[in-house]
C-alpha cells in the first residue's frame, strides 16, 4: 500500500516558537506557531490540516459510494470544522463537523442521506478518527 509523507520542523519553546509543515509532493508548504494554532495568527496548524484531508477523503468516498450505486455526481463540496478544546487541562480534538453539499442527478433525499452517512462511516480518515466525535450535514443540491 502507498505511503504518504509529511514534515514538520519546529524550532524553539511552545509558546515563543516556530515551524514549517510541508507535504512530500512538495505542493504544500506552510509555516505554523503558537498563534496560529491556539489564537489567530498567520500559518496553519494540525487542526486545519486534518481537517483538509477530512473533507478530501470525505468527499471521494462519497463520490466513489455514489458511483457504485449508479449515480454520477456533478459535485461533491465538503467543509470539516475541527474543534480543538481543552478538556481537564489537556488540549483534545473534541469533534469534526462535516458539511458536505452535493450535486447528484437522479438520486432521492433519503438515498442521498443513506450514502453520505456511509462514506462518512468508511471513509478512511473517519477511521483513523474513530475517537472523535464527527458529526454530518449533508445537502442534496
Amino acid at each position: 500500500m502507498k505511503k504518504r509523507r509529511a514534515e514538520a520542523d519546529w524550532q524553539g519553546n511552545l509558546k515563543d516558537g516556530n515551524g514549517t509543515v510541508s507535504l512530500g509532493s512538495g505542493l504544500f508548504e506552510s509555516s505554523y506557531s503558537f498563534r496560529s494554532r491556539f489564537e489567530e495568527g498567520a500559518g496553519t496548524n494540525p487542526e486545519e490540516l486534518i481537517g483538509a484531508a477530512h473533507a478530501g477523503c470525505f468527499s471521494m468516498a462519497l463520490a466513489n459510494i455514489l458511483e457504485e450505486e449508479g449515480y454520477s455526481p456533478r459535485e461533491i463540496s465538503t467543509e470539516a470544522n475541527v474543534s480543538l478544546d481543552e478538556v481537564e487541562g489537556d488540549f483534545t480534538i473534541t469533534g469534526i463537523e462535516l458539511s458536505t453539499k452535493g450535486s447528484v442527478p437522479d438520486i432521492d433525499e433519503e438515498l442521498f442521506q443513506k450514502l453520505a452517512k456511509a462514506a462518512k462511516e468508511n471513509c478512511p480518515v473517519s477511521k483513523a478518527l474513530a475517537g472523535t466525535d464527527i458529526t454530518l450535514e449533508a445537502t442534496l443540491l
